[in-house]
């Protein structure tokens, strides 16, 4: 969509700017402990529109000659096989997959550290293919009483039976391909042997979310929680922040927790703790970014309602407990919306109500909704996206983009040789039939040359889509919400 809530620009400069002067701020070195995606943040982009999903790693770009990259994964992790939901990839596979997108974009990957480390057969052979490519890998252990047991942690006992991570450069990024990978523990652990070399070392925390410097009940704070709902994050008003400083700022439950045993930490690490709050720690500017407060609102209400759909499947697939979808429901109480704030909703539901077969609503640029039935050719997803190209490209409604007599060879080709039930067309196979049609036809190259104004485009659909026509519209920048209801040979 085209309304701006957030500088993307402004945020880059400052966001680099903020790191650069928390580097300054220890002296020697600052490991900063990198939460959340680096790379397609696709909820902070939805719920500040102008942010750019690649921005933390543009931002980054920025530091890239004062930085170096450390990857950590947990061992416990690789051997329960432990895989991202979002990519369908388990973490170690990640962990390779950020090593090369790191290194194609000129970043210096360190070295790779395998915490809570055991020398199983999965987490062996993965440490074996990371020395055989070259990166060198370090070995965390399993602290009893962490991380109540803070003289224990922080002594030879404890920290100082990891091994030391060789580094080089002033600013180190530690990131891990999902929570609970042991991030702030690896960072603690290389203050602790730091300082015994007389490097002085700091820590610090970027998280984009929740934002720190808007309010508890801000939408894009609660979207936030609607996104993590599944995990038990909760936001809260930092104690330590308003005690210390008599300001009200904005944090989440597991850092205020483990503040007081972090704080203890670092000061006997340090001798002295530099932080007075969890907020001491981040270096988040997003707030400061924010140029249009209503979009942005507007935005994260859209966001939650999105994620209370996703949530409604997760639980029929067995995926997250019902406590999930009501928590979200709270939230939704909590914002004074419903399902009913999402106007393709009600389209999309209207139109099956009229035709009796499962159909799909996309709003456009402007509010102008379009909507697509399930036929005997195409799919209510393709139906919908033909009929959003044809209203981008003011093509008439009557004209066919792709003839019937290109459909039905197609169609004779996935039931007969290909073992599909569902004859009708997805949406990748309308777009690489409307791609060959456009090299003849010129209605067809108009009607293609709209694909990159679906970006941001909102689409409800009746029933669940495909994994094709999901994946589709993920890659054409289009924002999904299916009702939880799968039909019979729709697939």
């Amino acid at each position: 969509m085209s309304k701006i809530g957030f500088d993307n620009v402004k945020y880059l400069e400052m966001q680099s700017a903020k790191i650069l002067e928390r580097v300054e701020m220890f002296g020697d070195k600052l490991y900063l402990e990198f939460g959340g995606k680096l790379f397609d943040d696709f909820h902070a982009s939805r719920v500040l529109p102008g942010f750019l999903p690649d921005s933390k790693m543009k931002m980054l770009t920025k530091l890239k000659d004062k930085a170096e990259i450390l990857l950590v994964i947990s061992s416990k992790d690789i051997e329960k096989n432990k895989y991202r939901s979002d990519l369908g990839i388990t973490y170690d596979q990640d962990v390779l997959r950020l090593i090369e997108i790191f290194r194609a974009n000129g970043f210096y990957v360190g070295s790779v550290v395998l915490t809570r480390y055991s020398d199983k057969g999965a987490t062996e052979t993965f440490r074996k293919r990371l020395e055989m490519l070259g990166i060198k890998v370090y070995k965390h252990y399993h602290i009893d009483g962490y991380p109540s047991e803070v003289d224990k942690i922080v002594s030879d006992e404890g920290y100082g039976k990891n091994e030391y991570v060789v580094t080089t450069r002033p600013l180190v990024v530690v990131t891990a391909p999902g929570p609970g990978s042991g991030k702030m523990a690896t960072c603690l652990s290389q203050l602790y042997h730091e300082y015994k070399r007389g490097v002085k070392a700091g820590y610090a925390k970027y998280e984009t979310f929740p934002v720190w410097n808007l309010p508890l009940n801000h939408p894009v704070n609660v979207a936030y929680e609607s996104a993590t709902a599944d995990l038990d994050d909760m936001n809260m008003i930092d104690p330590f922040h308003l005690d210390y400083y008599g300001e009200t700022a904005v944090n989440y439950n597991r850092d205020v927790e483990i503040f007081p045993v972090l704080s203890a930490m670092l000061n006997k690490i340090m001798d002295k703790s530099p932080y007075n709050s969890p907020t001491d720690m981040g270096v988040n500017m997003a707030g400061n970014c924010i140029i249009d407060s209503k979009v942005c609102i507007d935005a994260a209400k859209q966001e939650i309602i999105r994620r209370y759909y996703a949530a409604i499947y997760d639980n029929r697939k067995g995926l997250v407990s019902k406590e999930v979808v009501s928590k979200i429901e709270i939230l939704m109480r909590k914002m004074q919306i419903t399902i009913n704030d999402r106007p393709v909703v009600k389209k999309a539901l209207l139109k099956q109500e009229i035709t009796g077969t499962p159909c799909c609503a996309m709003e456009l640029d402007g509010g102008i909704i379009v909507t697509g039935k399930t036929g005997n050719l195409l799919g209510a997803a393709a139906s919908v996206l033909l009929n959003a190209l044809k209203v981008l490209g003011g093509i008439d409604d009557s004209i066919d983009l792709i003839s019937s007599t290109l459909i039905e060879p197609i169609q004779q080709l996935k039931v007969n040789h290909m073992g599909s039930v569902n004859p009708r067309l997805h949406t990748d196979e309308v777009l690489i039939s409307l791609a060959v049609c456009a090299a003849t036809n010129p209605t067809a190259k108009k009607a293609m040359d709209q694909l990159d104004k679906l970006k941001g485009a909102e689409l409800h659909s009746t029933v669940v889509l495909s994994h094709v026509d999901q994946k589709t519209f993920k890659k054409l920048g289009i924002n999904v919400t299916c009702e939880p209801i799968k039909q019979t040979n729709y697939k």
